[in-house]
């Protein structure tokens, strides 16, 4: 298929690579200038959309996607009926809506497909994507999906996939909290990290976030596989939806109160699991493996 590629981030480069691997025609179109070898390199969103079959966008925030669609140079003045634009980045749900009414006005159609799934799946192609579209335009994508990830969930129609992703990601974010403090006070009463860590996993508080992230906790590697900014910013999305709708979540709201702080000392561009630096900080305790 003929793919436009917009955004060449943590995920977005290689999710791109791997259009490229499976053989599709890709263009890209990067902020800041990036080359993606086997693809054409558009100087603007409009040039890489060009002709394109499908536009695929994987940038920051609403505010990025909709700079891409509707600014100066955007994908708007080339869209076609027929084409389809597919959003992976996190935005809101209402964003999606409004993006969607005004794609679908040039006649070309508007999916979200968030995905969940660090830079490793991303690189993999085993990314799970997030999907609000009609079954039948699901099935059209379906090579694409195929090439950038294990699985892709039908959560509904348009604004779906991006609700869903919200709610998923809300978990993530609590999940980790919960796992950074359970790990900070029982350093701090004289447990080792290893020996909680390994209980947790034998019992019925496990969780995937866990397994992913104990391993880089323990070694003190918060490179970023999801920046705590982004998170960050996915915070503040889950809480407007919320208020949207008229939802109260209110751990969510403690957990926000964190991250303005992390963000305030710092840790924006390090992986969301920083925010243990913080308790520590708190605590006067250091989580870390015995054997380091």
């Amino acid at each position: 298929m003929r793919v436009a590629f917009l955004g060449l981030g943590i995920m977005g480069q290689r999710m791109a690579t791997n259009l490229v691997k499976a053989g599709h025609d890709v263009s890209v179109w990067n902020r800041t200038p990036k080359q993606l070898e086997g693809a054409r390199v558009g100087a603007t969103p409009a040039e890489a959309a060009q002709g394109a079959e499908v536009v695929w966008m994987c940038v920051t925030d609403s505010a990025a996607v909709e700079q891409v669609l509707f600014g100066p140079s955007g994908v708007e003045s080339v869209l076609a009926a027929g084409m389809v634009v597919v959003d992976s980045s996190t935005i809101s749900p209402s964003s999606t809506m409004r993006f969607a009414k005004k794609v679908r006005a040039s006649g070309a159609d508007y999916v979200d497909a968030p995905v969940t799934g660090s830079k490793v799946a991303a690189a993999d192609g085993t990314l799970i994507f997030i999907v609000g579209a009609t079954e039948e335009r699901m099935a059209q994508l379906n090579p694409l999906f195929d090439a950038m990830g294990k699985t892709a969930v039908r959560m509904g129609d348009t604004g779906k996939g991006h609700a869903a992703k919200l709610a998923m990601n809300l978990q993530i974010a609590l999940i980790y909290e919960g796992f950074a403090e359970g790990l900070t006070l029982a350093t701090k009463l004289g447990v080792e990290p290893d020996r909680l860590i390994e209980l947790i996993q034998a019992s019925m508080v496990r969780s995937g976030v866990v397994d992913y992230k104990a391993p880089f906790v323990l070694a003190r590697d918060f490179t970023p596989n999801f920046p705590l900014r982004h998170m960050h910013k996915d915070i503040n999305l889950m809480l407007e939806a919320a208020k949207e709708v008229r939802v109260k979540l209110p751990a969510l709201e403690v957990v926000e109160e964190i991250y303005d702080v992390a963000d305030e000392e710092g840790l924006g561009d390090l992986d969301y699991a920083a925010t243990l630096e913080l308790l520590e900080k708190w605590a006067g305790v250091e989580v870390k493996s015995a054997a380091k």
